[in-house]
């Protein structure tokens, strides 16, 4: 057996087994089952869906196989998954990898076994990477998948006849409910006790697909001759103007769920990190001598309050993520991006990248990790440099108190048209994008397969969320605490004052010296007052910050959960009409919608540039974030010089 080779089999996705495991190797064709299958067979979490493209990249993972007698130590394999191939005369960079790390690599190097997956309800099309892997020296099994989805569609598949007519083992096995495992993994350790076999002579194209008709019309029986359910949802998920208002309605829902259903966790947790928690630190604080408003202010305001905006985006991101996965699963995903692949050709991304950018409208997060649902490097990359120019809902806040401040008769089609410039500018940012950094990169036709319907199992559904749910805890909970011990550390140190001075207004503090220090640069847009650039600092970490920190300036109550009529009645209403007429010129409304523009376009939270980070790196995130804010500051500077001239 071979020793797992990291010039072949690298890029690991899960715990890995010990070195000098034999490597099992997982291929199929997309959407056959393949990282279902794989994740019940080892543990991991390797990215799942029902619907095609979702293995991007290689995963491993550790599979206990047992011991082939008492006496025996048990064996553990090294289980690769491998992305996604319809055969192995490679048309794509997925099936080139394939074929080089299955086939073309020294056999040092190669698997000591390869699992095909053959999906049940296209077993003629499965086994085409079968027959050609048969035409190698290999230890080949088969797991046949989604026999329950065949056989509600009236298709029957004999796993014996299909073994005798393959000549190669077959092993019925559904990943999503952990059936038939106990078998694959018992022929797997008997037949790395055997030598590789050649299976197949090497034959022609013709001759290799003539064979495997033959071999599916054996094991395959059809007994419904009825007009499968799939293609009855199709006539409507896929109709021209009944496709597109199923989606939009899909997309409310989910948009909703997360809006909604969210809030009273985010606020219960919110709540307990500010009181309980909080209260609990600096009574522990004070017992041990540390009490001084430094060090309390640092642990309990910077660190624990950082931690709590972390924890407060998990639900949000954990009902998000649940909705995707569950919308994924069912085989909605891939209707989705046909029904929206017209309108997103138009910027040069495929259908599929919509689904994303819809999430952008309720929280820019979790739309930065959904973009995991792109193969294409590029589209990922465009699909995260957009996002952040969607309306999230933090940003409504906002949008809602000045809109109910300077037009009160005229707020909610104020806050619309907010949306509007925002799918506006992302279009255009778009187009932008396309013909300068990518005008190079052809235009993609959307070849997808759609699968069949199938119901999401609540242990899937739930997996796959808790592992995307950690993978945005452990790297972006990091720069979000760090950020926001600074920006306290700016609002807690006194500037020309003693340290030991109590607590600085905000005009003293540093916060205050770095809000005048770039409040010049925003006089062209007619809010040259540090106390309106201020908030534009805080609104980094969360916009909904903004209100919080006006509050702070004035001294006055904060109204963050107000109503908007109270909102536009309250003493921080009268500072902000005051502070805008005033570094305005007298131009308070042209200035508030360069206000309103200028939020609406710049850098995205903290949290957001995290989930950037991790999915993009630094290079590109940097990139993004000057785009934000040149394009944010030209809105608003462009915006207030006109507006001026009329109101």
């Amino acid at each position: 057996m071979s020793v797992a080779s990291p010039s072949c089999h690298s890029d690991p996705g899960g715990a890995v087994a010990p070195a000098g495991s034999p490597i099992i190797a997982l291929v199929g064709a997309p959407n056959s089952g393949k990282s279902t299958l794989f994740n019940a067979l080892t543990g991991a979490r390797a990215q799942t869906g029902n619907w095609p493209g979702t293995t991007v990249e290689i995963s491993r993972g550790a599979w206990k196989l047992g011991a082939p007698c008492p006496v025996e130590p048990p064996v553990t394999a090294d289980v690769i998954d491998f992305p996604g191939a319809y055969s192995l005369d490679p048309l794509s960079p997925d099936e080139a990898l394939t074929r080089a790390m299955l086939i073309d690599c020294p056999d040092a190097e190669k698997p000591d076994a390869v699992i095909v997956v053959v999906d049940a309800t296209a077993v003629a099309r499965g086994l085409n990477v079968a027959f050609q892997l048969a035409e190698h020296p290999n230890r080949l099994m088969i797991a046949l998948t989604k026999l329950d989805v065949a056989a509600a569609q009236g298709t029957h598949v004999d796993a014996a006849a299909l073994e005798t007519a393959t000549g190669i083992p077959v092993f019925p096995v559904d990943g999503r409910r952990r059936t038939g495992l106990d078998s694959l993994r018992d022929q797997t350790r008997a037949r790395l006790g055997e030598g590789p076999e050649t299976l197949r002579d090497d034959a022609s194209i013709d001759t290799r697909f003539a064979d495997l008709d033959a071999a599916a019309k054996a094991a395959v029986r059809t007994t419904d001759h009825t007009t499968p359910l799939s293609h009855r949802l199709d006539a409507v998920a896929l109709h021209p103007v009944a496709g597109p208002l199923l989606f939009l309605a899909v997309m409310w829902v989910v948009f909703h769920i997360t809006t909604t259903v969210a809030a009273p966790l985010q606020d219960g947790l919110e709540a307990w990190v500010t009181g309980p928690l909080s209260d609990a630190a600096r009574a522990a604080l004070s017992a041990i001598g540390l009490g001084n408003r430094l060090v309390t202010g640092l642990l309990v305001d910077g660190l624990i309050g950082g931690v709590g905006m972390v924890l407060t985006f998990a639900p949000l991101m954990a009902l998000m993520f649940l909705c995707l996965a569950v919308l994924e699963d069912s085989g909605y995903m891939a209707r989705a991006a046909v029904v929206t692949d017209r309108v997103m050709r138009a910027i040069g991304l495929p259908g599929k990248a919509f689904i994303p950018i819809v999430v952008g409208f309720g929280c820019n997060v979790p739309a930065i990790s959904a973009t995991r649902v792109l193969g294409n490097p590029h589209h990922r990359i465009m699909t995260s440099l957009l996002i952040p120019f969607t309306s999230c809902s933090a940003r409504l806040v906002v949008f809602v108190m000045l809109a109910t401040t300077f037009f009160p008769a005229h707020a909610g089609s104020v806050v619309f048209a907010m949306y509007v410039i925002s799918i506006a500018l992302l279009v255009l940012v778009g187009l932008a994008l396309r013909r300068t950094l990518w005008r190079a990169v052809p235009e993609e036709a959307l070849v997808i397969d759609l699968p069949t319907y199938q119901l999401p199992t609540v242990r899937l559904a739930v997996s796959v969320m808790w592992t995307r749910l950690k993978g945005f805890l452990r790297t972006a909970g990091g720069i979000i605490v760090s950020t926001v011990v600074v920006v306290w550390l700016l609002m807690a140190i006194p500037v020309g004052a003693p340290l030991d001075s109590g607590q600085p207004a905000p005009e003293d503090s540093a916060y205050g010296a770095v809000a005048r220090t770039i409040s010049p640069a925003f006089a062209p847009a007619g809010f040259d007052s540090w106390s309106l650039t201020g908030p534009l600092v805080t609104g980094f970490v969360a916009k909904e910050a903004l209100i919080s920190t006006w509050s702070q300036t004035y001294a006055v109550e904060d109204v963050t959960d107000a109503s908007p009529e109270e909102q536009a009645q309250s003493d921080l209403s009268d500072h902000v009409r005051a502070d805008f007429a005033g570094a305005s010129g007298g131009h308070p409304l042209a200035a508030v919608w360069a206000y309103m523009l200028f939020l609406l376009a710049y850098t995205p939270c903290v949290a957001t540039i995290a989930a950037q980070r991790r999915e993009l790196g630094w290079r590109w995130t940097l990139f993004g974030f000057g785009i934000q804010l040149v394009t944010a500051w030209v809105l608003a500077v462009g915006a207030f010089q006109i507006l001026r001239l009329f109101v």
